[in-house]
């Protein structure tokens, strides 16, 4: 099975690292060279600004609210199964690096070079791995629902003025508190998503179709979901070196771009940005909303089935038997 994003490495079924894929020093390091370059040029905007304490209510979500260094982002890994060859040549920076990667946390040198340390890993990570694989896997065998319009935004800062509170963000309100108001009490309230609900605002919580819980979440989680389809970039972050570090930066991406269609849809005025407002109050603002989702639930659904195929891999090699 080939992985679908940028820089895949055919997997390995059966016990892990029995027969493992092998990637010369010269390849690898080249990945690992354009790895860094696509985590810099992703990782751009908030490194101009964190040091000159600038705030961006839309992009700075992602390495906040999913806690993210840029060094982390950054730092390239293979998966599971694969080997790092040692070069041939002595003094070769390759050498130099890859005894230096043989240090880091999970990995260990192999015969030819070096690899994820499986059993460490596991042993540490196990129960992360099965939790995740769960929840993906749950998560992909349903239809995705596409009715939300986006409100759980909208249910966030519901009443807020009235009760003297100040909105999540400082950012205008696109209809004002009497508008923004008047769209969550006449439009249905259904969030799946525990990460969102609960954050509604305690008069919204009331109005919500469905009372969504931790415990729930992998019962209630659907592919429709715009946070849930954020999530897959958290749940690479969770399972850490173990995913290939060009699925976690194609996660880091699809987050991005939903996030920025999430406060496009948002009761936030984001003219300040340079977006467009989706103004899922009207009938031509909820297809817009949907077209959006529609296509973030087709891109997810792959990186979601690539993290699946780690994880399997992962908990196949665990109870497979010795070669």
């Amino acid at each position: 099975m080939r992985l679908s994003y940028p820089g895949g490495v055919r997997a390995i079924p059966g016990p892990l690292l029995a027969a493992a894929a092998t990637l010369p020093a010269g390849e690898w390091r080249d990945r690992e060279r354009r790895h860094a370059e696509r985590a810099d040029a992703l990782t751009a905007g908030w490194r101009h600004r964190k040091p000159l304490g600038e705030k961006h209510a839309i992009e700075d979500f992602l390495f906040t609210y999913y806690p993210t260094r840029p060094a982390q982002l950054r730092r390239w890994h293979p998966g599971p199964g694969v080997v790092l060859r040692w070069p041939s040549a002595e003094g070769d920076d390759a050498r130099v690096a890859c005894a230096d990667r043989a240090s880091w946390r999970w990995y260990r040198e192999v015969e030819d070079g070096v690899a994820l340390d499986v059993e460490a890993y596991l042993a540490e990570r196990g129960d992360t791995v099965r939790y995740v694989r769960a929840l993906l896997r749950a998560t992909a065998s349903r239809p995705g629902r596409f009715g939300c319009f986006g409100l759980h935004e909208w249910a966030m800062v519901y009443r807020d003025h009235a009760a003297g509170r100040d909105h999540r963000h400082p950012l205008p309100l696109r209809l004002g508190t009497q508008g923004t108001d008047r769209v969550v009490e006449t439009h249905p309230v259904q969030c799946s998503h525990f990460d969102a609900f609960r954050f509604f605002t305690p008069e919204a919580a009331p109005l919500n179709r469905l009372s969504p819980t931790r415990e729930t979440q992998p019962a209630l989680e659907q592919p429709g979901c715009l946070h849930a389809t954020m999530d897959l970039y958290k749940w690479a972050l969770k399972l850490g070196p173990a995913v290939p570090g060009g699925l976690t930066l194609s996660t880091f991406e699809l987050a991005r771009d939903v996030r920025a269609v999430d406060m496009r849809a948002s009761p936030y005025d984001v003219s300040s940005y340079g977006l467009a407002p989706i103004a899922v109050e009207t009938a031509e603002g909820k297809a817009e909303y949907v077209r959006h989702q529609r296509a973030f639930a087709a891109r997810g659904a792959r990186l979601r089935h690539d993290l699946l195929a780690v994880c399997d891999l992962l908990v196949e090699g665990e109870t497979a038997p010795s070669a």
